[in-house]
Order: structure tokens, then C-alpha cells, then sequence
């Protein structure tokens, strides 16, 4: 097994304005770590991870592919998290480079079509549609969780950028929630943009039911 990455570093201040890795970030790690072989195969160049906040996923990425090769981009609207997502690297010797700006909009154009691996643990929970809006605009740590209107708000406004971002060869991996409907986020991304998708993994918590679906592109 890849041990989960140590977040000794990250103090009670920290959890407080940062996403505590949760049963949702550990089953996104249980998905990379059954797709390992296949990942290291693929050797992408360019991994991206959107709301990074602890790091956590990211620094467990950088254990199954290495360095050496990978650059490892993380995005957070929160700026305490892109702090912590910079010392979590550092505490695991895995180089992460992020940046605060919201989702990926600032990115877009320049990692068209490059990137290889994109991470995507969304705020999911449903929520009004205020609430979800204040939470952004806040910044804060509301903002890994309030997912306005059926837990979808956030999510949709990264969904149509992800054939934009992803390479030919690219796999997006996103965390979803039983009540997200995910057979209507999968027909959508075919019908829309082309790509396929797989449930790689589910499994409940709680009351919970969590999902990660993997997205790539239709083979021509």
C-alpha cells in the first residue's frame, strides 16, 4: 500500500480554515492508488489538481508517479489552503505548485489540451444557492463543502472546461455524491464534450454514498 501522505505539519489552526482530509479524499486516494500501474504507464507531464486545500491528494499523487517527470499545478480559492497545500508537498518531499484563483478560468487557456491527470473533489453537499455564492466569494473553508442546488453549482462551473484542459491521453477524476445524479453528469460529459467515463470506485460513509468517476476522451 502508498502510505497516505503525513500532514503531521498542519496545526489546529490550520483545520480550521483548511479542509480536514475526510472519507471523500480518501476514497479519491483509494481510486489513484487502484489505477497506480496504469498511471505510472501513461507518465503524464502536467497533473492538476482543483481545490487542493490540505494537499493531501496532490502529495499522493506525486508518491505514485514520482517527481522527476511530473509537474504538479494545485488550484484553491482559499489562501490559506494553497499555503498548506505548499508545506504539505515540502513536509513530503514532493514538489507542488500552487496557485489561489478560482477553480481553473485563470488556467484555461494555457494548459490547453495538456493535461494529463485532473483531480477534482468538489463541494458537493447540497445547499441554497446563496449560500453556496457567499461561500465562494468568502474564500473560506465553506467553500470546500456548500454546492448550492443539488450540490452541482460549483462542479458544473469546472465540467465545461474539462475537455478544454484535458490532454489526448488525459483522465479527470472527480468525486461525486449519489444525490449529484451521476448517471446525468456521465450522459452529459458524452453527449457534450466526448468523453467517456467509469466508476472506478463508490462506497458509503455515513450517510454519505460517495462515487469517483473517471473521465477520458472517446477513442477516434
Amino acid at each position: 500500500m502508498i502510505p497516505t501522505p503525513d500532514l503531521s505539519h498542519l496545526t489546529r489552526d490550520d483545520l480550521e480554515q483548511v479542509y480536514d482530509p475526510a472519507e471523500d479524499t480518501f476514497l479519491l486516494l483509494d481510486a489513484l492508488e487502484q489505477e497506480a500501474e496504469e498511471l505510472r504507464k501513461e507518465r503524464p507531464l502536467i497533473c492538476l489538481e482543483v481545490g487542493s486545500g490540505s494537499g493531501c491528494v496532490s502529495a499522493f499523487l506525486g508518491r505514485i508517479l514520482g517527481q522527476s517527470s511530473s509537474l504538479y499545478l494545485c488550484t484553491d480559492i482559499n489562501k490559506h489552503a494553497t499555503r498548506c497545500t505548499l508545506a504539505t508537498g515540502k513536509q513530503n518531499k514532493i514538489t507542488l505548485d500552487p496557485v489561489t484563483c478560482s477553480l481553473t478560468r485563470p488556467l484555461s487557456s494555457r494548459l490547453r489540451h495538456a493535461v494529463d491527470i485532473l483531480l477534482f473533489n468538489p463541494p458537493y453537499v447540497p445547499t441554497d444557492t446563496g449560500e453556496a455564492s457567499s461561500a465562494q466569494n468568502s474564500a473560506n473553508i465553506a467553500g470546500s463543502w456548500a454546492g448550492g442546488t443539488d450540490g452541482m453549482e460549483i462542479t458544473n462551473l469546472l465540467l465545461r472546461d474539462v475537455e478544454c484542459l484535458l490532454s489526448p491521453r488525459g483522465r479527470f477524476y472527480l468525486v461525486a455524491l449519489k444525490q449529484n445524479d451521476v448517471p446525468s453528469i456521465r450522459s452529459r460529459m458524452l453527449e457534450e464534450f466526448g468523453l467517456t467515463s467509469q466508476i472506478v470506485i463508490e462506497r458509503r460513509a455515513g450517510k454519505e454514498f460517495l462515487l469517483i468517476i473517471r473521465f477520458t476522451r472517446t477513442s477516434p
